[in-house]
């Protein structure tokens, strides 16, 4: 009976993700595709997927030599994971390069092509399971060999290569289980017979995210290389092939910290159904580690190995008005390789009263290209908005301000965070306020968290202190910035390309709109899939009326996402958000966010629903592949060049999910209490940076709430912080779907009426009763006119903030 049941369910909930627009991962139905291909795109993303590849430990076993014959082993030499699951990695690519397919593409190597015909049996007598929405496979399970199969390969080679591989997905955790966090036996088993019988054995990890690796540290020296692929693409085998062949050399660097155990990590409040509290507060990854617990880690944040040999020599550091320039010299020292070095600036900063790490990314470059004894100059720009740590409660003497605190600065320069040396020191005779701000999603109940405290003696210590809740009169602020109402004039017959070429002002476009079309402004279709885009989009905003659209107000199609287009068409399947960090390389990212903008323009798509960016704050989180790192100036940098690559070719980024959106589990209810600190050195310094650098056409904000409030309805995130502060000026849309809610500042408020005044402009996809009758919209509209209700000026606010976004987006030139 229970099997009855679980056939049942999982059939409802295939039914379900049908409905949601064919959300479910759909690996078994390529067939029925076209398959075209964007010239130019495989070369660009198998480089890209190369790059991203960071090789763990090396004896000396890899490059494999010209010509070597190898054994390969593990069923994802054939089930390759090329992309996590979910929105992120659902596309529909025109072709797909497993491991053993680019192995074999390889010209300088020789595959024990009797071994692989066992696995391509074996794997064709048991198909892998891609499962469904929310319900995606964390492993494949292995294929067992058989002894006659072992001493085979064993005959035929001593270089053995052993994939193992790991997915994760949307509204899916990872778990601390054997075939998630930690190998399972069968693959232990398998380590064990390979490096039993075989002189040599690299093992590639085809991974999503960080996993266990404390059995690198078991095996030893028994095992002489692992290279951390993680999930390349499309281009995946070819990618890995280069690698181990050595055509590429590995120049990839962790974006993560990879902790000897799960442990040692330091944000165990984790995956609670309710709610977590960052108790950790600002000491996430890195951070936590080199401050408090370097022995507990394996591999440091910044880590990666090359066939070749770097010395970075520090030259001179010099002061401007802006911040502290610091130049050096990269040179491949060795004799064989060229390579790419990434050279990496941190800061110490003072402890203070204020307990800052002993570590903080400020600045980062990749040489060119180095050939055996060449050398290049770099010049590296640390701004003093780097030295400044924020101050939430006064400590310092200056409340909701970024301080600069009295002290000496250190600079370390380096090859990864445990590595970098001090170079030089700054030294701040007195602390300087360098940004006045005001405070901003505080707690709602008191919790503790950790925070570093400097004895008399200058050693460092882990303390406790509780967040105290500050009372901040919001509805006080939201009435006194309640914007004026542009008098209504009726349809004066401008058109939006009369705004566009300047003939007539935004303010009178919007004055003749009615209060019908400015709600359906604040909205989606109604549908994904809708017939107002192109077919297969995620949703479609802007002109969904016939009146707007009469008006000249397109209709935007928009789409999901990091790893590629997500439309019925056949588009191109990028590597993984991790892996692109782990390039260090904002001109690589660019070039590759370039292509897909061109792509999208080929393809029909204005708006691509990217790039993820919320932080690794746990390993365990399933959508941890879609976002960059546990750092956010990586994380900002990266993105910044995402959006200014896509935005170049006249289609829009949209940056996401703002913000915190550490879980999966539970994420429409979960709420992620945190400090004021930690939310803005951390959580939302990536936006910060991406919006000030590179102004994404769009945000879209997080299921989750922040402190007790939906970021569908954060005004101080949405309006004070993002708006106020940030000056940006483009449109915030909701993810997809949102809770039901009152203000509770605002009574009369609920669901979208709440929404509009926190100035999150665009429900999507929308309600889908509203396509048929636009007056249903009773949740924006009936408060209008009433005490503290929404206000015209509010709607026509909205509408400008979606209308500038659609000029900048879904434009035409024919129009």
């Amino acid at each position: 009976m229970s099997k009855l049941k679980d056939k049942l369910t999982r059939a409802a909930l295939k039914t379900v993700a049908k409905m949601m627009g064919g959300l479910a991962q759909d690996e078994n139905n390529l067939a029925a595709m076209d398959k075209t291909v964007t010239p130019g795109m495989p070369a660009l993303l198998r480089e890209a997927a190369a790059q991203g590849c960071v090789l763990l430990q090396n004896d000396g076993t890899l490059p494999l030599q010209q010509g070597q014959k190898i054994s390969v082993f593990g069923r994802v030499q054939i089930d390759y994971f090329y992309t996590g699951y979910g929105s992120g990695g659902d596309v529909k690519k025109p072709y797909q390069v497993p491991l053993l397919e680019g192995l074999r593409n390889c010209p300088d190597l020789q595959v024990n092509e009797e071994l692989a015909a066992m696995y391509t049996k074996w794997c064709k007598e048991n198909p892998a399971d891609h499962g469904y929405w929310g319900h995606w496979p964390r492993f494949h399970p292995e294929c067992p060999v058989p002894e006659a199969s072992m001493k085979q390969a064993a005959e035929y080679t001593q270089t053995a290569v052993v994939v193992i591989g790991r997915s994760s997905g949307e509204e899916r955790e990872n778990a601390l289980e054997p075939g998630s966090f930690y190998l399972t036996p069968e693959e232990t088993g398998l380590l064990e017979s390979v490096t039993a019988r075989f002189e040599k054995t690299v093992v590639v990890l085809n991974i999503g995210s960080i996993m266990d690796f404390s059995w690198i540290e078991r095996f030893g020296s028994r095992i002489g290389a692992v290279l951390l692929a993680w999930q390349g693409g499309m281009e995946s085998g070819n990618a890995v092939a280069d690698i181990l062949s050595g055509k590429v050399n590995p120049s990839g660097r962790l974006t993560d910290t990879i902790a000897r155990e799960y442990k040692f990590y330091p944000t165990g409040n984790f995956g609670e159904k309710e709610f977590n509290n960052y108790a950790e507060d600002i000491y996430v990854g890195y951070r936590w580690f080199e401050s408090f617990a370097q022995e507990d880690v394996l591999y440091p944040f910044g880590w990666g190995l090359s066939y070749t040999d770097f010395s970075i020599a520090f030259d001179e550091a010099q002061k401007n008005e802006d911040g502290v320039a610091l130049s050096c010299t990269v040179t491949n020292t060795g004799a064989t390789h060229a390579g790419r070095e990434t050279v990496q600036i941190y800061i110490e900063k003072p402890c203070g009263v204020l307990g800052n790490p002993s570590r903080s990314l400020a600045a980062f470059a990749k040489t060119t290209l180095l050939a055996p004894g060449e050398s290049q100059s770099l010049s590296l720009a640390v701004p003093f908005a780097a030295f400044a740590s924020y101050d939430s409660s006064g400590t310092t003497g200056y409340a909701s301000a970024y301080v600069m605190e009295a002290g000496s600065y250190g600079f370390y320069l380096g090859h990864d965070v445990r590595s970098a040396g001090r170079v030089w020191e700054y030294l701040q005779a007195q602390t300087i306020v360098t940004e006045q701000l005001t405070t901003i999603a505080p707690p709602k109940e008191a919790f503790a968290t950790i925070y570093m405290d400097e004895n008399a003696d200058g050693t460092r210590e882990v303390k406790l202190a509780e967040v105290a809740p500050p009372k901040v009169d919001l509805r006080s602020k939201i009435l006194a910035n309640l914007p004026p109402a542009i008098p209504q004039t009726g349809d004066k017959g401008y058109k939006l390309a009369d705004v566009k070429s300047g003939k007539v002002s935004m303010e009178q476009f919007v004055a003749q709109l009615s209060l019908e079309e400015l709600a359906a402004l604040t909205r989606g279709d109604g549908v994904m899939n809708s017939p107002l885009g192109t077919a297969g989009n995620a949703g479609v905003l802007g002109g969904v009326l016939p009146s707007l659209r009469e008006k000249g107000v397109p209709a935007v199609t928009t789409t999901d996402g990091p790893s590629g287009i997500r439309l019925h068409k056949s588009c191109s399947l990028l590597p993984i958000g991790t892996l692109l960090a782990c390039t260090f390389d904002c001109d690589l990212v660019g070039r590759v966010y370039e292509a897909v903008g061109a792509e999208m323009r080929a393809k029909g798509s204005d708006v691509l629903l990217a790039p993820g960016m919320n932080l690794h704050r746990n390993p365990l989180c399933g959508r941890n592949f879609e976002y960059y790192s546990e750092d956010p100036f990586l994380t900002g940098m990266l993105a910044a060049a995402a959006v200014r690559g896509l935005q170049s070719q006249g289609v829009a980024a949209c940056i996401k999910h703002f913000a915190c959106n550490n879980q999966e589990y539970n994420r429409n209810h979960n709420d992620s209490r945190l400090s004021e600190r930690a939310l803005r050195e951390l959580y939302l310094k990536g936006f910060e940076l991406c919006i000030k650098t590179a102004d994404p056409v769009y945000v879209m904000t997080s299921y989750n709430k922040i402190n007790g409030v939906w970021g569908h309805y954060h005004y101080e995130l949405c309006t004070t912080a993002l708006r106020g502060e940030w000056n940006y000026d483009g449109c915030v849309m909701t993810d997809w779907w949102m809770r039901s809610a009152k203000s509770p500042e605002f009574p009369a408020l609920r669901n979208n009426a709440y929404r509009v005044r926190a100035q999150v402009d665009v429900f999507m996809p929308g309600a889908g009763m509203l396509r048929k009758n636009p007056q249903k919209d009773k949740t924006l509209l009936q408060s209008y006119g009433k005490q503290d209700g929404i206000t015209l000026g509010e709607l026509q606010r909205t509408a400008m903030n979606v209308l500038r976004a659609v000029m900048r987006s879904g434009w035409k030139d024919a129009e």
